[in-house]
């Protein structure tokens, strides 16, 4: 046990994951660095393994990465099931402000594509200005609730059981409809997160 340890906190470790992070995310190492107020050097440093960062680094760089700090620790579970993600190893990106929650349900190695639970609150939402990515698409379907949909301009109000699809290049944003919490199945190609 103690040895599995020891390899998922090794700089190494580390390194690997949050240079994973930045390429699923797109971002070059000169935006992290500039947004965690970090030097290129340094970032390309803790990224390889030859640098093990400071508390407030880790922090800043998980920050500018949009990712809490905890998913850099998360054990991974049993390497004969790398594909496989179990209920209660999904890591959670709680989006409180915004009264979302994401439940990642697709393993961190498969970067081309990525399924979320989402769980969003009544008057919770993306905000008012929509958002799109460069390249990709995006499905999901409604478990619970109304999902309020807006794509390129045009709302859609989706019931449970109720599925859609679109270019990820398509200007969006969404809302939990109404007084009852919304969950929702949201499938992305590549991982966003």
């Amino acid at each position: 046990m103690g040895g599995a340890e020891t390899t998922e906190w090794s700089s190494d470790a580390i390194g690997a994951r949050l240079r994973q992070r930045r390429k699923v995310r797109g971002l070059s190492l000169q935006v992290v660095a500039g947004r965690a107020d970090v030097s290129i050097g340094l970032l390309s440093q803790i990224e390889r393994g030859l640098t093990m960062p400071s508390v407030h680094s880790l922090s800043a760089i998980c920050n500018a990465l949009e990712m809490p700090v905890s998913w850099l620790f998360d054990p991974g579970g049993n390497p004969q099931e790398r594909y496989v993600v179990r209920a209660h190893q999904r890591r959670v990106l709680d989006l409180g402000a915004k009264g979302m929650r994401k439940e990642l349900m697709t393993p961190d190695d498969i970067t081309g594509i990525q399924m979320m639970r989402l769980i969003i609150q009544p008057g919770g939402s993306t905000g008012d200005t929509p958002y799109c990515h460069e390249t990709g698409a995006k499905c999901g379907t409604v478990l619970n609730g109304t999902l309020g949909l807006e794509i390129d301009g045009r709302t859609v109000l989706l019931k449970p059981g109720d599925s859609f699809a679109f270019p990820a290049s398509a200007l969006i944003r969404f809302w939990c409809e109404g007084q009852e919490e919304t969950e929702a199945f949201w499938i992305v190609t590549p991982a966003v997160y």
